[in-house]
């Protein structure tokens, strides 16, 4: 199995988010290491645009066997044409272990080489179309709330019974962390989704799970890895 890790080089909110130093190194050395330590997979492939990225990738152990197009690489363009064109190209290039891989985001650098190696094992004993990683919700469903342009708020789902419940009532809900899809070529090209009615949620604790976007998510996961490693508390 190929491990994917898609890291372009056009982040917005964080400039040069990928490869700015987190806690003392580069916020993609930390996917590239866990994949490594995870000793699942064939090869830990780095999908960039940027040979700057490409560059501090193979500092760290993983391949390059190319820059993706930049037209794979705008605000507009799909993950899914990107994990496509690399498996596609792989293929052409000689490479058999293309059928299942493994998508690893660089953006969610607090998953362990135990959560890697457990999904893994999880898809093996079930062989489900997909597997996704999950954190649990922070609060339930019916409490989501949006607002009009007078600031009046209103229930985004109404629940039969127009009560609020107790939390402790609530079913548990999960949402996508990005920190582990483990996918199979063939429905992803011929479905263009990675969801089906048999995929498996992986579930991941909430601080294995941050997904940096901003510039507090960057803080707040340096935050853990700082106490992750007992160098100081964070203030």
């Amino acid at each position: 199995m190929i491990a994917l890790i898609p890291a372009r080089g056009g982040s917005k909110g964080i400039p040069r988010k990928n490869i700015k130093n987190l806690n003392g190194s580069p916020l993609i050395s930390y996917t590239i290491k866990a994949a490594l330590e995870a000793g699942c997979f064939s090869r830990v492939i780095v999908s960039t645009d940027s040979q700057e990225i490409a560059d501090v990738a193979k500092q760290f152990g993983a391949e390059i066997p190319f820059l993706r197009p930049h037209d794979l690489a705008t605000d507009s363009a799909l993950a899914i044409d990107t994990y496509l064109y690399t498996m596609n190209r792989l293929r052409k290039e000689g490479s058999k272990d293309t059928d299942i891989f493994t998508v690893l985001l660089p953006t969610t650098p607090l998953r362990t080489v135990k959560n890697i190696q457990e999904a893994i094992l999880l898809f093996h004993e079930h062989e489900p179309s997909s597997l996704v990683s999950v954190t649990k919700a922070p609060i339930p469903l019916d409490w989501y709330m949006v607002k009009d342009n007078e600031n009046i708020l209103q229930k985004v789902i109404i629940n039969d019974s127009e009560k609020l419940k107790n939390r402790q009532d609530e079913r548990d809900y999960f949402i996508p962390n990005g920190a582990i899809y483990i996918l199979r070529s063939k429905l992803l090209e011929t479905t263009g989704n990675y969801y089906f009615e048999n995929t498996i949620g992986y579930e991941m604790k909430p601080e294995e799970s941050i997904d940096i976007d901003t510039p507090f998510e960057f803080f707040m996961a340096e935050c853990i890895l700082k106490e992750r490693f007992n160098l100081y508390e964070c203030s």
